[in-house]
Protein backbone atom coordinates (compact mmCIF):
# COMPACT_ATOMS: atom_id res chain seq x y z
CA UNK A 1 0.00 0.00 0.00
CA UNK A 2 1.33 2.90 -1.24
CA UNK A 3 1.55 6.33 1.30
CA UNK A 4 1.17 9.57 -0.55
CA UNK A 5 3.41 12.14 0.94
CA UNK A 6 2.09 15.33 2.29
CA UNK A 7 2.30 18.70 0.64
CA UNK A 8 2.50 21.93 3.70
CA UNK A 9 2.46 25.23 3.54
CA UNK A 10 4.41 26.07 6.34
CA UNK A 11 5.06 29.70 7.18
CA UNK A 12 4.01 33.37 9.02
CA UNK A 13 1.71 36.25 8.29
CA UNK A 14 0.67 39.55 9.72
CA UNK A 15 -2.81 39.18 11.50
CA UNK A 16 -4.08 41.34 8.52
CA UNK A 17 -3.16 37.93 6.53
CA UNK A 18 0.32 39.05 4.38
CA UNK A 19 4.18 37.07 3.62
CA UNK A 20 5.91 39.99 3.58
CA UNK A 21 5.79 43.60 2.43
CA UNK A 22 5.49 44.68 -0.92
CA UNK A 23 8.85 44.98 -1.60
CA UNK A 24 9.37 41.49 0.20
CA UNK A 25 10.86 42.80 3.26
CA UNK A 26 9.96 40.89 6.27
CA UNK A 27 11.54 43.47 8.69
CA UNK A 28 7.73 43.18 10.49
CA UNK A 29 8.84 39.87 11.56
CA UNK A 30 11.94 39.78 12.51
CA UNK A 31 12.84 40.36 16.27
CA UNK A 32 9.23 39.30 17.00
CA UNK A 33 9.53 37.64 20.66
CA UNK A 34 8.77 34.10 20.09
CA UNK A 35 10.93 33.85 16.93
CA UNK A 36 13.17 31.63 18.02
CA UNK A 37 11.31 28.75 19.11
CA UNK A 38 8.23 28.48 17.25
CA UNK A 39 8.68 24.50 16.30
CA UNK A 40 10.53 25.04 13.35
CA UNK A 41 12.94 22.82 13.94
CA UNK A 42 10.42 19.77 14.07
CA UNK A 43 8.73 20.45 11.08
CA UNK A 44 12.57 21.38 9.26
CA UNK A 45 13.25 17.97 10.47
CA UNK A 46 10.14 16.26 8.77
CA UNK A 47 10.62 17.51 5.35
CA UNK A 48 13.23 16.34 2.64
CA UNK A 49 11.63 18.98 -0.42
CA UNK A 50 11.64 22.31 -0.57
CA UNK A 51 9.02 24.41 -3.33
CA UNK A 52 9.30 27.77 -3.72
CA UNK A 53 8.88 30.36 -6.37
CA UNK A 54 11.82 32.40 -7.83
CA UNK A 55 10.57 35.81 -6.08
CA UNK A 56 10.66 34.23 -2.57
CA UNK A 57 14.30 32.52 -3.67
CA UNK A 58 15.15 35.91 -4.84
CA UNK A 59 14.55 36.78 -1.21
CA UNK A 60 16.24 33.74 0.55
CA UNK A 61 19.42 34.85 -1.44
CA UNK A 62 19.15 38.41 0.16
CA UNK A 63 18.65 37.38 3.36
CA UNK A 64 21.14 34.65 3.64
CA UNK A 65 24.11 35.50 1.33
CA UNK A 66 26.81 33.40 3.09
CA UNK A 67 25.33 30.13 3.01
CA UNK A 68 21.92 28.63 1.28
CA UNK A 69 19.55 27.66 4.53
CA UNK A 70 17.93 24.59 2.75
CA UNK A 71 21.07 23.14 1.44
CA UNK A 72 20.17 19.00 3.02
CA UNK A 73 17.06 19.52 1.35
CA UNK A 74 15.79 18.79 -2.53
CA UNK A 75 14.90 21.76 -3.49
CA UNK A 76 12.64 23.17 -6.47
CA UNK A 77 12.66 26.98 -7.61
CA UNK A 78 9.22 27.55 -10.19
CA UNK A 79 10.91 30.40 -12.45
CA UNK A 80 9.24 31.40 -15.62
CA UNK A 81 13.07 32.70 -16.36
CA UNK A 82 16.05 30.32 -15.26
CA UNK A 83 16.36 26.63 -16.06
CA UNK A 84 18.40 23.92 -15.19
CA UNK A 85 20.14 23.86 -11.68
CA UNK A 86 22.70 25.37 -9.24
CA UNK A 87 24.40 23.42 -6.42
CA UNK A 88 21.00 23.20 -4.08
CA UNK A 89 18.18 23.90 -6.27
CA UNK A 90 16.60 22.36 -9.87
CA UNK A 91 14.44 25.28 -11.74
CA UNK A 92 11.51 23.97 -12.85
CA UNK A 93 9.53 25.80 -15.80
CA UNK A 94 6.75 23.07 -16.38
CA UNK A 95 2.97 23.01 -14.61
CA UNK A 96 3.58 24.08 -10.49
CA UNK A 97 0.59 21.64 -9.93
CA UNK A 98 1.41 18.56 -12.21
CA UNK A 99 5.05 18.55 -11.27
CA UNK A 100 3.53 18.26 -7.26
CA UNK A 101 1.58 15.98 -8.55
CA UNK A 102 4.66 14.14 -9.36
CA UNK A 103 6.46 14.80 -5.95
CA UNK A 104 3.34 13.39 -3.81
CA UNK A 105 3.62 10.30 -5.23
CA UNK A 106 7.17 9.39 -4.99
CA UNK A 107 8.70 7.86 -1.52
CA UNK A 108 9.56 10.68 1.06
CA UNK A 109 8.97 12.78 4.06
CA UNK A 110 6.82 15.95 3.91
CA UNK A 111 7.09 18.56 0.83
CA UNK A 112 7.38 21.82 2.35
CA UNK A 113 5.69 24.85 0.13
CA UNK A 114 7.78 28.08 0.75
CA UNK A 115 6.70 31.26 0.44
CA UNK A 116 2.88 31.82 -0.83
CA UNK A 117 0.52 33.71 -3.60
CA UNK A 118 2.16 32.61 -6.87
CA UNK A 119 2.87 28.85 -6.22
CA UNK A 120 0.11 28.30 -3.27
CA UNK A 121 -2.74 29.65 -5.42
CA UNK A 122 -2.42 26.31 -8.62
CA UNK A 123 -1.80 24.00 -5.78
CA UNK A 124 -4.71 25.45 -4.17
CA UNK A 125 -7.05 25.06 -7.47
CA UNK A 126 -6.30 22.04 -7.57
CA UNK A 127 -6.55 20.65 -3.78
CA UNK A 128 -3.32 19.55 -3.65
CA UNK A 129 -2.04 21.24 -0.43
CA UNK A 130 -2.58 18.25 2.90
CA UNK A 131 -1.94 20.78 5.14
CA UNK A 132 -1.25 24.72 6.52
CA UNK A 133 0.44 25.59 9.38
CA UNK A 134 0.04 29.39 9.71
CA UNK A 135 2.08 31.17 12.66
CA UNK A 136 0.20 34.55 12.71
CA UNK A 137 2.82 37.36 13.95
CA UNK A 138 1.76 39.91 16.24
CA UNK A 139 1.53 42.91 13.27
CA UNK A 140 -0.84 44.68 10.71
CA UNK A 141 0.93 45.99 7.62
CA UNK A 142 -1.66 47.10 6.33
CA UNK A 143 -0.31 46.42 2.56
CA UNK A 144 1.82 43.44 1.13
CA UNK A 145 1.96 40.43 -0.56
CA UNK A 146 -0.58 38.27 0.65
CA UNK A 147 -0.30 34.84 1.35
CA UNK A 148 -3.68 34.28 -0.32
CA UNK A 149 -4.57 35.44 -4.08
CA UNK A 150 -8.22 35.40 -4.58
CA UNK A 151 -9.98 33.69 -7.26
CA UNK A 152 -11.80 30.23 -7.16
CA UNK A 153 -10.07 28.32 -5.32
CA UNK A 154 -12.13 27.20 -1.73
CA UNK A 155 -10.79 24.59 -0.02
CA UNK A 156 -12.65 23.00 2.84
CA UNK A 157 -10.05 22.66 6.55
CA UNK A 158 -10.29 21.18 9.48
CA UNK A 159 -8.63 22.33 12.68
CA UNK A 160 -6.42 20.14 13.60
CA UNK A 161 -4.13 22.25 16.56
CA UNK A 162 -3.62 25.18 18.00
CA UNK A 163 -0.36 26.30 19.26
CA UNK A 164 1.13 29.91 21.20
CA UNK A 165 4.88 30.41 20.65
CA UNK A 166 5.03 33.37 22.72
CA UNK A 167 3.79 36.60 20.85
CA UNK A 168 2.95 34.31 17.72
CA UNK A 169 -0.45 31.54 17.15
CA UNK A 170 0.02 29.00 15.16
CA UNK A 171 -2.81 27.45 13.40
CA UNK A 172 -2.47 23.54 11.95
CA UNK A 173 -5.29 23.08 9.25
CA UNK A 174 -5.47 20.06 7.23
CA UNK A 175 -7.50 19.50 3.74
CA UNK A 176 -10.65 17.90 5.05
Amino acid sequence: MSHQRKLTFYGAISVDGYIARENHSLDWLIGTEGEEDTGYSDFYESVDTILMGRKTYDQILILSPQEFPYQDKQCYVFSRTLTGSTEYVNFINGDIADFSKSLKGKEGKRIWVVGGGEVLHPLLQEKLVDEFVIQIAPSIIGRGIPLFISGDLENKLKLVDVRRYQQFAELHYQLR
